[in-house]
């Protein structure tokens, strides 16, 4: 079956140009012109993957976004922003997306970049879908994109599970920046990255303590990258 994606955008052109690039993939391209009308078909049909523009008529697509969160809906989803502030951008991914991408941008940098995310929800490679980590209570199925803390199912989005599978993977070890961005986020650009990267661990460590786990088992190493280490 093909790949689904969900295109939310009240301009008609912005939607077109996007469905073309995503069923040039061999992509089913469902659109929407607003939050209410891409809720609806969230609600009704299976979608791969969402590109949202923030500025909609009747929601923000940040607001959209924690909805589809709230309702533990996992679905990988890119922002389509014309904002260049950063705080902005920020508040984008604080919300649960996946990604995001500048206005104008390249169709085919757009599709590269959900082709990644779609890669590593899928899982990259036969080994990484067939592995398990485990040490000591903290359990990460790199299949299932699951987590679990002494047996507590971990509620975590699809970057915050990425985020813990690298360090989980890595454990005792100080994982860089670079590093982080290329197995998380599957790109080797630094622009943005390293806020990207702050936000999600800020909320790893929000969903470790609701867990039960110690929240600074995720050490940040000045100058250096972040830690996951369990004693």
């Amino acid at each position: 079956m093909k790949p689904v994606v969900l295109v939310v955008d009240d301009e008609a052109q912005m939607v077109s140009i996007v469905t073309f690039a995503f069923e040039s993939l061999g992509y089913s391209a469902l659109p929407a012109t607003n939050g209410r009308q891409a809720w609806q078909i969230l609600e009704e049909k299976a979608v791969d993957i969402v590109i949202l523009d923030i500025m909609l008529p009747d929601m923000t697509g940040f607001e959209l976004t924690e909805r589809i969160r709230a309702a533990g809906n996992n679905v990988p989803i890119i922002l389509l922003t014309a904002l260049v502030n950063e705080n902005d951008r920020i508040r984008g991914l604080e919300a649960g997306a996946d990604d995001y991408v500048g206005k104008p941008f390249s169709p085919r940098e757009l599709s590269l970049r959900a082709e990644a995310i779609m890669r590593r929800t899928r899982g990259a490679s036969t080994h990484e879908a067939e592995n398990t980590v485990e040490s000591g209570p903290l359990r990460v199925d790199l299949r299932g994109e699951r987590a679990w803390w002494a047996g507590k199912r971990i509620d975590l989005s699809s970057t915050e599970f990425r985020v813990l599978a690298v360090l989980a993977e890595h454990e005792g070890e100080t994982v860089g920046p670079r590093q982080l961005l290329n197995e998380a986020w599957a790109t080797s650009t630094t622009v943005g990255g390293r806020e990207m990267i702050k936000t999600a661990i800020y909320r790893l460590r929000k969903h470790l303590e609701q867990a039960g786990a110690d929240p600074s088992l995720v050490s940040s190493v000045r100058g250096k990258g972040y830690r996951l280490l369990i004693v």
